[in-house]
């Protein structure tokens, strides 16, 4: 599940407004595109797993795109990047209305 929302509402950079969210850096992408997590309980999963990308329209105004998803599991083969996840759902419908609760109202736009 995206999102795209003005920067403005998120407060400063992506990483620590995530961090604020209860997510945690993963490094461990080869793709060299920064991704978090969250997870639902003790173990590594289920897990919320988001991405970001940030960018900026022809009139210079910033925004940031999450791009949301729902891990359930861990890989079932070694050097294989596909895992059981879900992209919508009422699960990842209520992670993202809870993210949306912490941004600011969009009065940049």
């Amino acid at each position: 599940m995206k999102i795209t929302v003005n920067k403005k509402q998120v407060q400063g950079p992506p990483p620590i407004w995530l961090r604020s969210a209860g997510y945690v850096f993963i490094p461990e992408r080869e793709d060299g595109q920064e991704s978090y997590a969250r997870r639902l309980g003790r173990d590594f999963y289920p897990r919320f797993h988001i991405y970001f990308i940030e960018q900026k329209d022809s009139r210079g105004q910033e925004f940031v795109t999450f791009n949301l998803h729902l891990d359930q599991k861990r890989p079932g083969y070694q050097g294989m990047s596909r895992h059981n996840a879900e992209y919508d759902g009422e699960v990842v419908e209520n992670e993202m209305a809870r993210l949306k609760s912490l941004l600011l109202p969009d009065l940049f736009i």
